[in-house]
C-alpha cells in the first residue's frame, strides 16, 4: 500500500517518523512528504518546531509528547499513553505522523506504539531518521571509525547495567554514550572502573547539530575537571542530554581539524536582519550557511498608495500599448503591479511587447516568479545609477514609443527619473506603494537590541538605520555593525554607531559575506592568542576594542 495514497479503509494510517537530532536540514525527503499530508501531528517537543513547518496549516496537534513526566498535569496523558492518541486518531480515519527525536528504531516507546497499532490492524510505516548517536559526532567532527576500522558500540547510560560497562571496559571499541551533562563524569568513571585507561580520549557534545552545540575534548580521567574549568558544571542545565564519544580511534585528537560545524565563521551568532521575512529570506539562508541564527525585524511596512487612480491608469496603459519600457527598482514594486494585475484578471502575458528592466537580483527573481524575464539588469552597480549606465537613449527610429512606466515607492529619489529624461525618455513616475515605519518589535527583541543580546546587525540602507533606531532603540556597543555602503555607514555613525563591517559592493549577499569574513578573522585572532572563541554578545560591556578601518 502506498502510504501517501488515499486510504479507503475505515481506519487511517500512522507514519512513525525520525526527525533527526535537531538540525532541520537533516529531515529526509520522505519525512517532508509524510508531514505535508498529515491530518494529525504528534511530536516530541524537542523536534516540534523542526517538523511543524512542513505540515499543513490545518494539521491537528492534540498533544506534544513530553519526556518530562513530572511537568505534565495529572489529567494529561504521558508519553506512555501516546499510543492511545495515535490510535484514536487513526481509528477516526486520520493520517497520523508520530515524529520522534533521532530515529524511531532506537526509541523503545515508539516500538510499543507500533505493536499497539499492529495489534489493532492499523496500517503504519516507518520513516527512518538520523540517530543522535550518529549525527551528533559527525557535527562535532568526531569520526567513529578510522582507516583501520574498529567496533563501534552504542550505549544509553541511563539503562546500562554492570555487564554492559564491563564489556565496554574490556574492549577497544569506540563507545558512543548517550547520557546527560551532569552524569557524563559518572559514565566515564564506570568505564575506567571496568578497565578503560584514564587517558582514553573523550569528547562531550551538548545540543548537537544545532547552533547551540558545544563540544569539549577531554579524557576519561579529566572530563570532570574540563567541564568544571569551562564553567559548564555545576549548572541548573545539567540534565540536558549529551553524546560522549570514547575511544583511542575516535579521532578526538584531530577535532581541531575536523570540527567543520562549530568552526563556521558566524557559528551561533544572533544576527539582526532589519527587513521583512519575505525580503530577508535568501539573506537569512546565507547567514544560516555561515552558522548564524538570523532574526528578521521589519523596519518598514508597505501600504497601498493613498490615491490608487494613478496606478490604475498606468496598469491599463501597459495593456493598451502606452509604454515602451517598465522599470522595477524593488521587489515591492513587482508585488504592487502583480497585485493590480490579479485584481484586473491579467497575468504575465500583458507584458508582451514591453521591455522590462529590473534593479537587483531579488527584484529580477520576483519578476521571473511572476513569469517575466527582465530584458535589462544593471551589469555593474545594482542601483538607479547602475541602471542608467546601461539604459539605451531614446531613438525615434528604433523606439516606436518614448514612454517609461516607473512604479515606485512614495519616498523614492529622483535620480532615475532625471536620468531617463536626460536620455530622451518620457517618464510616468507612479506611486505604486507607500512605505511607513513598522510597528515596534516585541519587548523581548527591543531589550535584546539595546542590551547586547544580538551579535551583529546588518543595515541594508540608511532608512533601515533610522527606522530600527526609531522603533527599537540603538544597538548596544558590543554589537557588530555591518553596513551595505558608505551612505548607510554615514547614517549609522550619525546615530552614534561604530561601523565594523562595510560591504565591498552594494549587495546584501556581499554584505553577509563581509560579515562572515569579519567573524572568521575574529575567530582566528582568538585562537592565535590562545583565547576562547566567543561571540560578540559574550564580551563584557566596555571591553570592545575599536576596529581599524
Amino acid at each position: 500500500m502506498n502510504p501517501t495514497a488515499p486510504n479507503h479503509s475505515a481506519s487511517g494510517q500512522v507514519t512513525f517518523l525520525g526527525a533527526g537530532p535537531g538540525d532541520p536540514g537533516l529531515l529526509t525527503l520522505r519525512a517532508v512528504e509524510a508531514l505535508a499530508s498529515a491530518d494529525v501531528l504528534i511530536a516530541d517537543p524537542q523536534v516540534l518546531d523542526v517538523v511543524r513547518v512542513h505540515a499543513r496549516a490545518q494539521v491537528d496537534t492534540p498533544l506534544q509528547a513530553s519526556v518530562d513526566e513530572a511537568s505534565i498535569p495529572a489529567d494529561i496523558p504521558t508519553l506512555r499513553d501516546t499510543a492511545n492518541l495515535v490510535m484514536a486518531a487513526a481509528r477516526a480515519g486520520k493520517r497520523v505522523v508520530r515524529a520522534v527525536t533521532g530515529d524511531p528504531g532506537l526509541d523503545g516507546n515508539v516500538a510499543e506504539e507500533m505493536l499497539a497499532c499492529a495489534a489493532e490492524g492499523i496500517v503504519f510505516e516507518v520513516v527512518p531518521g538520523i540517530a543522535a548517536a550518529v549525527g551528533v559526532p559527525a557535527y562535532a567532527g568526531v569520526p567513529l571509525r578510522d582507516a583501520e576500522g574498529t567496533d563501534v558500540r552504542f550505549v544509553d547510560a541511563r539503562s546500562a547495567d554492570d555487564r554492559c560497562w564491563s564489556e565496554l571496559g574490556t574492549s577497544d571499541a569506540t563507545a558512543v554514550v548517550s547520557t546527560t551533562l551532569d552524569a557524563v563524569a559518572a559514565a566515564a568513571g564506570e568505564l575506567v572502573t571496568a578497565g578503560r585507561k584514564p587517558d582514553t580520549p573523550m569528547t562531550v557534545t551538548v545540543a548537537g547539530t544545532t547552533t547551540r552545540q558545544r563540544t569539549w575534548t577531554a579524557t576519561l580521567g579529566s572530563v570532570a575537571q574540563v567541564l568544571k574549568a569551562a564553567k559548564v558544571l555545576p549548572s541548573p542545565d545539567g540534565g540536558q542530554p549529551v553524546i560522549a564519544v570514547v575511544g583511542e580511534r575516535s579521532a578526538a585528537a584531530q577535532r581541531d581539524q575536523l570540527s567543520w560545524f562549530e568552526s563556521k565563521p558566524l557559528f551561533g551568532w544572533r544576527v539582526l536582519v532589519p527587513r521583512t521575512k519575505e525580503q530577508a529570506a535568501s539573506l537569512s539562508d546565507q547567514l544560516v550557511s555561515y552558522g548564524a541564527v538570523p532574526h528578521e525585524v521589519p523596519t518598514i511596512a508597505v501600504e497601498p498608495p493613498r490615491t490608487p487612480q494613478q496606478m490604475e491608469r498606468a496598469v491599463k496603459g501597459l495593456v493598451t500599448g502606452r509604454y515602451e519600457w517598465i522599470a522595477f527598482t524593488s521587489v515591492n514594486a513587482v508585488k504592487a503591479v502583480r497585485e493590480k494585475f490579479e485584481e484586473y484578471g491579467l497575468d504575465a502575458r500583458a507584458f508582451a511587447g514591453i521591455k522590462v528592466a529590473a534593479v537587483g537580483e531579488q527584484t529580477a527573481k520576483a519578476l521571473v516568479a511572476f513569469g517575466v524575464k527582465p530584458d535589462l539588469v544593471p551589469s555593474g552597480e545594482q542601483s538607479a545609477a547602475g541602471l542608467l549606465e546601461d539604459w539605451p537613449p531614446y531613438d525615434p527610429v528604433f523606439d516606436p514609443i518614448d514612454r517609461v512606466f516607473l512604479p515606485r515607492a512614495d519616498i523614492a529619489t529622483e535620480t532615475l527619473v532625471a536620468g531617463l529624461i536626460e536620455l530622451g525618455w518620457e517618464v510616468d513616475d507612479v506611486t505604486a506603494y507607500r512605505t511607513v515605519r513598522a510597528s515596534p518589535p516585541p519587548a523581548e527583541t527591543r531589550e535584546a537590541i539595546k542590551g547586547g543580546g544580538f551579535d551583529a546587525v546588518l543595515f541594508t540602507s540608511s532608512s533601515t538605520v533610522r527606522n530600527l533606531v526609531g522603533i527599537a532603540g540603538k544597538p548596544h556597543n558590543v554589537t557588530v555593525i555591518a553596513c551595505i555602503g558608505p551612505a548607510t555607514a554615514k547614517t549609522a555613525e550619525e546615530h552614534g554607531l561604530r561601523v565594523d563591517v562595510m560591504s565591498p559592493e552594494p549587495s546584501v549577499h556581499k554584505l553577509a559575506e563581509a560579515l562572515a569574513d569579519f567573524g572568521a578573522a575574529r575567530r582566528d585572532a582568538a585562537i592565535e592568542a590562545g583565547d576562547p572563541v566567543t561571540r560578540p554578545s559574550e564580551r563584557r560591556p566596555g571591553s570592545r576594542r575599536r576596529v581599524r578601518s
